[in-house]
């Protein structure tokens, strides 16, 4: 386990039940249960889902993959309506307990268009994913119902899923909730907040911007971000639109993770973090934790519970993240 963070954990109920701030906890998964591999986004191969596979029978539970999962379409994984039947043939069948994408990409927001809006808290399960499914855990949020922001398939299978990240990801699923404690960082601002823990790839969620799925008009967040292969300009261009909307005025927290392979431009700030952390001084009174371990590398991107309510206690030497159900 890596120095920089300590991971306990909680033991919790399995059955549906809601949280304090009104949002649904799915069923948390038990050995034998049944989970959905899908492919939401871009294009995926064998090897990907055969990596899922692995991981998801190592943890006692059986992989099953949906009809269209290595189907392709000008370089997404299917047409838009065969990925969205994928979800729904996920979400409605009684056996599924949970769901797991094999990757990113691009192509997760089309699944959206014309989906039941009722989908999601209809059949309450956990959704598993990260980068462009920030497009479906946002839906999932919008709904009510919690999900995880986590690993999936590709990645689970780096270390025959028995390395922290996958192992976190494993605890959450059967409901043993972590308390993630990081060295503090120079640019954090102090303080103590409690929301609802919203966020993902920044380039995703502000895409929903407007839309019935757009998770900033959730009150009372704790906002998560992290992006990758953006130029600093453009999340420039995304804070100030957050500014804007009145989003960073009335966040209770904000949690900068990983922003990967981002390109500088020829003239201006050198560092991403830097630039941040120079906008952020407008909100001196906004608890702000900089290089919380989420993003596009996998051993940088601990799970994090959507929707959940959380604690984020940020002082001179850690900040702490708990999650309180």
């Amino acid at each position: 386990m890596k120095k920089w963070l300590s991971l306990c954990f909680l033991s919790w109920i399995t059955t549906i039940i809601q949280a304090a701030d009104g949002f649904v906890i799915p069923p948390f998964l038990v050995p034998g249960d049944t989970v959905a591999i899908i492919s939401p986004s871009s294009e995926a191969t064998q090897e990907m889902v055969d990596a899922g596979s692995r991981a998801l029978r190592k943890w006692g539970l059986v992989p099953v993959a949906s009809p269209n999962v290595l189907k392709s379409w000008h370089g997404y994984a299917g047409t838009p309506q065969q990925r969205r039947d994928d979800l729904l043939w996920a979400l409605r069948n009684p056996a599924v307990k949970a769901i797991i994408a094999t990757r990113g990409g691009d192509g997760a927001p089309q699944v959206l268009s014309e989906l039941p809006v009722d989908s999601f808290v209809r059949y309450p399960k956990w959704i598993v994913g990260f980068s462009d499914v920030t497009a479906l855990l946002c839906a999932e949020a919008r709904a009510g119902v919690m999900s995880i922001h986590g690993s999936m398939c590709e990645a689970l299978g780096y270390e025959q899923a028995e390395d922290t990240v996958s192992r976190a990801v494993h605890d959450m699923l059967f409901g043993k909730m972590p308390v993630y404690r990081v060295p503090a960082n120079s640019h954090n601002h102090r303080g103590v907040a409690t929301g609802t823990l919203v966020g993902g790839n920044m380039s995703v969620y502000g895409g929903l911007a407007g839309s019935p799925f757009d998770i900033l008009d959730i009150d009372d967040i704790i906002l998560f971000i992290e992006d990758t292969g953006e130029n600093m300009s453009h999340v420039a261009r995304m804070l100030h639109m957050l500014e804007l909307r009145g989003v960073l005025g009335r966040l209770k927290g904000l949690i900068v993770g990983k922003f990967a392979k981002y390109k500088k431009p020829d003239q201006g700030f050198d560092d991403m973090y830097h630039m941040l952390s120079t906008f952020l001084k407008k909100y001196p009174d906004l608890p702000v934790c900089f290089d919380f371990p989420v993003g596009h590398a996998h051993l940088n991107n601990f799970p994090m519970m959507v929707g959940a309510q959380v604690q984020l206690e940020i002082n001179s030497s850690q900040t702490t993240l708990r999650f309180i159900l």
